[in-house]
């Protein structure tokens, strides 16, 4: 979603509202009072003096160190989908931006100092460390295109969640989740797959009524806030504060690019303001002394800082994306042996109905045996039937007429007893 580089060849002719395009046209025509409505544009080059880094750098950017590790892409960690299954690397983020850790810088005290002034008219920042509120700038003069750390809520059921609850859970790393359906709780900062604030569309008209846009430190390389220089009207100038080019800059006649460290463009717009003593107490009595120096430091010595600052923080995500793939491996080793042994289960409950079916149709078998074997018995006892010789042989007479001889001499002797015994009974 890149912009081509402005040139300041872009631009034909003499300024229309401006005496020349420089600093010093520009501070004479906020001097002048026709600059009353003053809005401004950040990103996170803003922010990098305090100490936070900002996203697309070469060597300090914080998607070029979060590229070498085991993401889908660098800016998963921003991704509603993603955070959806893993949420654990943007809250190892979170604890390094949290609000608390880190300070305004003289460019935030700067915009305060417009505000106080009543000369800005609206801030749009795409920055979500809410230093802007820590500098003095009025709420309602924010609009924080990308959402901020400010307040969360639960993705699901869009319950808001107490802010010390959320300042306990991210201090401590630990992933916050609803008290009411137990979703995930995420700060209200778009991510990549969703909306912007509805105050953004609601009050980025405020660009087409500025008389001055002052841009700073922003690649302009994200939609729908890139377009916002292009609302400013032709004959509002447009200033950039950035270490580069960006957008469609220096294309128009009132075009102002002043290229460099952010806070060192600043300084030098305050002092030809005569701004310098007011912004640098301002900034001195917010930030403190110690960290009014430390911020004042060669440009080296705070990307060394932030170098070994992003160290860290790719470190600490790497061991939480290490630690989760070992959780998923376990958990894939879990479910192998748990289907390993549901297949072990299903095998032998197939073997054991196979058995039973087996000894069912012995047991039949068996008494089909029994049923059949008195029948057989009973057939074996019976007289067999006479052969044939047996049939043709002729009877044996003379057996039969002695055996009949017998049974009639016993039938005699009998008679003879009985009639004997009958005579002995009887009196004399």
């Amino acid at each position: 979603m890149g912009q081509e580089e402005s040139t300041l060849a872009d631009a034909h002719g003499p300024p229309e509202t401006l005496q020349e395009r420089s600093l010093e046209a520009v501070a004479e025509y906020i001097k002048s009072g026709d600059a009353r409505r003053i809005v401004v544009l950040t990103g996170a080059g803003i922010s990098t003096a305090a100490g936070i880094p900002d996203f697309r750098s070469p060597k300090t950017g914080l998607y070029s160190n979060l590229a070498r590790l085991k993401l889908p892409y660098a800016e998963a960690v921003f991704d509603i989908a993603y955070f959806r299954n893993r949420p654990e690397p943007f809250y190892v983020l979170a604890q390094e931006l949290y609000p608390g850790k880190f300070q305004p810088t003289v460019s935030h005290a700067f915009i305060a100092l417009l505000a106080q002034k009543g000369l800005l008219q609206m801030l749009f920042t795409q920055n979500i460390d809410c230093l802007e509120r820590a500098a003095g700038v009025p709420s309602d003069k924010i609009v924080e295109a990308h959402g901020s750390f400010a307040t969360q809520r639960c993705i699901e059921c869009k319950v808001e969640f107490p802010d010390d609850h959320m300042r306990k859970h991210v201090l401590r790393g630990d992933v916050p989740r609803c008290k009411e359906c137990k979703g995930l709780v995420k700060p209200d900062i778009t991510f990549f797959g969703e909306a912007l604030p509805r105050a953004f569309s609601e009050k980025s008209h405020n660009t087409v009524m500025a008389d001055l846009v002052l841009i700073i430190g922003t690649s302009l390389t994200v939609y729908p806030f890139a377009s916002l220089p292009d609302m400013a009207r032709q004959k509002a100038p447009r200033v950039l504060f950035n270490m580069e080019k960006v957008g469609s800059l220096g294309s128009r006649v009132d075009d102002v690019l002043e290229l460099g460290s952010c806070d060192n463009g600043i300084r030098k717009l305050a002092g030809l303001l005569g701004w310098t003593d007011e912004l640098e107490d301002l900034w001195r009595n917010v930030v403190g002394h110690e960290e009014a120096e430390r911020q004042l430091r060669s440009q080296t010595d705070r990307d060394e800082e932030i170098e070994d600052e992003l160290q860290k923080l790719t470190g600490e995500i790497e061991t939480v994306l290490r630690l989760d793939e070992e959780k998923e491996d376990e958990e894939r080793e879990d479910e192998d042996e748990d289907e390993e042994e549901s297949k072990k289960a299903e095998d032998e409950e197939v073997s054991n109905n196979a058995q039973a079916s087996k000894d069912i149709v012995d047991v039949k078998e068996a008494a089909d045996e029994k049923d059949v074997a008195p029948a057989k018995e009973e057939k074996k006892n019976e007289p067999e039937a006479p052969t044939e010789e047996e049939k043709a042989k002729p009877e044996d007479t003379t057996t039969k007429l002695e055996e009949s001889e017998v049974t009639k001499e016993t039938e005699g002797k009998e008679v003879e007893e009985s009639k004997k015994g009958e005579s002995e009974d009887k009196p004399l």
